[in-house]
């Protein structure tokens, strides 16, 4: 195993300095677009030869370095940075160059195994099966945009990682929920688009539709290749995607208007990412099961004397009274006769209130971020027929 020989944290410093670099290149070549435009008289540098010749530099000081000492470095990358926002850092190391690229892939495990969110596609990765992910979502309501960040509650000077974010639209018959990966580009046909919630006119029953690009299929090894995991600098080509079913969420209808909480049902057809096969064939299986979609329920609250209101033990993340407060646990039918108590009463997903339009999101094994993520939606939605 060979040594390093300079300091850890000169290594991680030279990788934001190679990250930022990127940027400064492009710059440069805006500039020389603006010496084109100049009289024939003026004598403009050759920025080509001068972004090669950089290139090449980059490429001899770090693609070439010993394969073990590479998987040392992004290993202790991998192991020392652990939490945004110093987790960037292993983004860079996957965006140095190819090799860079492909040992960082090997070494970088999914949400389910560390319970950490890195690349886009852990998005759209199950999470950890022992601790939920902690997440929060800030409401605008001026612009109607929903932000999810990664963390236990707001830190200061909002430096949270962006994981997600939703615009609502309302339309004559429906509202839609459009999710992008980032906080000012709502468009479908963008790159950054990933899915939609669309509810019916009474805000009772929600659609959550996936994007799949071609890019995106699934590989032997059991990950996307996305162009937007790695942040690759080569220019792409549009390709061709297409939206499928994942899911629906239903609200049971309050004829009555009788006093209580929402009651939720929710069914997840969605297959696991890591998977080889097509979503038909791979459904979201309940824990204990197999083979069938992942049937979710809201967990029933107990009434409070003293408070004379409904009560849920959210352990102390959520700390405002609201009706869009939820907890969501599997629905086993009859025959699932193994399940033990403890399975039948875990939370999968936890939402609730702490703040004025600040909201904590929990969740773990088999949902994703984003499918916890359009779940809370639902719970922002219009619903008088339920309430």
């Amino acid at each position: 195993m060979c040594k390093i020989k300079m300091p850890f944290k000169s290594i991680v410093r030279e990788l934001k300095e190679i990250k930022d670099g990127v940027g400064s290149r492009s710059g440069r070549v805006v500039e020389g677009k603006r010496w084109r435009g100049r009289a024939r008289s003026h004598i403009a540098p050759d920025e080509t030869s001068m972004v090669k010749s950089e290139e090449s530099i980059e490429q001899g000081q770090w693609a070439n370095l010993p394969s073990e000492l590479l998987l040392d470095i992004i290993q202790r990358v991998e192991e020392t940075e652990t939490s945004w926002p110093a987790r960037a850092v292993v983004v860079h190391c996957a965006s140095v160059c190819k090799s860079w690229r492909e040992v960082t892939r090997e070494v970088v495990k999914t949400p389910q195994q560390c319970g950490r969110l890195t690349f886009p596609i852990s998005l759209k990765q199950p999470g950890p099966r022992e601790s939920p992910i902690q997440c929060y979502i800030r409401r605008d309501p001026m612009t109607s945009t929903f932000l999810l960040y990664s963390g236990l509650m707001p830190s200061e000077g909002q430096k949270d990682k962006l994981l997600l974010a939703a615009k609502r639209i309302r339309r004559t018959t429906c509202t839609d929920f459009i999710i992008s990966l980032v906080s000012n580009d709502f468009s479908r046909s963008s790159n950054n688009y990933i899915g939609r919630l669309r509810s019916n006119f009474l805000g009772t029953k929600f659609t959550i539709s996936e994007r799949q690009s071609s890019h995106e299929a699934p590989t032997q090894s059991g990950r996307r290749t996305s162009r937007s995991r790695f942040h690759s600098r080569q220019p792409s080509t549009r390709t061709p995607s297409s939206s499928y079913r994942i899911g629906t969420v239903n609200y049971e209808l309050n004829v009555l208007r009788t006093r209580g909480p929402r009651r939720m049902h929710c069914v997840m057809n969605c297959s696991d990412v890591s998977s080889t096969n097509s979503p038909s064939e791979s459904p979201l299986v309940i824990p204990g099961s197999i083979g069938e979609p992942l049937v979710l329920k809201n967990r029933a609250p107990r009434w409070h004397e003293q408070l004379q209101c409904w009560c849920l033990n959210f352990r102390g993340r959520v700390t405002v009274a609201s009706v869009k407060n939820f907890q969501l646990v599997a629905a086993f039918e009859p025959h699932h006769q193994n399940v033990s108590a403890e399975e039948h009463d875990r939370v999968l997903l936890q939402f609730g209130k702490i703040g004025k339009d600040i909201f904590t999101m929990d969740y773990s094994y088999p949902l994703s971020a984003f499918q916890a993520f359009t779940l809370c939606l639902s719970s922002f939605d219009t619903k008088p027929a339920c309430e």
